[in-house]
């Protein structure tokens, strides 16, 4: 079931400027890499047998969703806000290696959600159940190399705000686990403030996990 949202009134919108200049841009959307301190998380997971990956984009989500600019959308040509945003990622079928794209919603807490992505992720034959909605984040994780950069394929959908986040091989440097991680976001709704915000969130989240 789709969340629910409400339709932003440009007029009176303090974005509307910024949003339609980047709009308009032929490449409107940027992508932004950075390191993230695990090794609180890390040992955290291992010990609760948590899956690192669920986990993580339980994390992420969650921290995003306090982000009002990372619920911001294009619906039907309108700006719409969004209550909440649910969660689709990548999984990979250890067989054939292709991966397929499960949908999860967002969960009250990081247990209830590892173990319903994790049931739905293994349950679930079709590569794709069909187009992604709005209202999600989604996941791509690149666990096999610690990239520095990384760019993602252009759907060629101008209006496609939907953020993307990725993360990395995680490595050990000066005794403590660093990951890799980036973020897609669509420059219409979120400035590299915003990213901050989300990066200083989730260290947060991630030491105190």
């Amino acid at each position: 079931m789709a969340n629910n949202y409400k339709v932003i009134n440009e007029k009176n919108w303090k974005r509307a400027l910024h949003c339609q200049i980047f709009r308009n841009s032929i490449e409107p959307s940027y992508c932004v890499t950075f390191e993230l301190d695990i090794n609180n998380f890390l040992a955290r997971v291992k010990e609760m047998k948590y899956s690192f990956t669920m986990a993580l984009i339980f994390i992420v989500s969650k921290c995003a969703n306090e982000i009002e600019e990372f619920r911001y959308r294009f619906v039907d040509g309108q700006i719409v806000l969004y209550d909440r945003i649910d969660t689709a990622f990548t999984y990979i079928n250890k067989d054939t290696e292709l991966f397929k794209v499960v949908n999860v919603e967002m969960q009250g807490t990081v247990e209830e959600y590892v173990a319903i992505a994790i049931e739905k992720a293994e349950n679930q034959k079709e590569y794709f159940t069909g187009p992604l909605g709005n209202d999600v984040f989604q996941f791509s994780p690149f666990p096999w190399v610690s990239f520095t950069h990384i760019s993602h394929t252009n759907p060629g959908k101008k209006d496609n705000a939907t953020p993307l986040f990725d993360w990395g091989k995680y490595f050990n440097r000066d005794g403590k686990w660093m990951l890799p991680f980036s973020v897609q976001v669509h420059h219409s709704f979120v400035d590299g403030i915003h990213i901050g915000k989300l990066a200083d969130s989730l260290q947060n989240y991630l030491n105190r996990f």
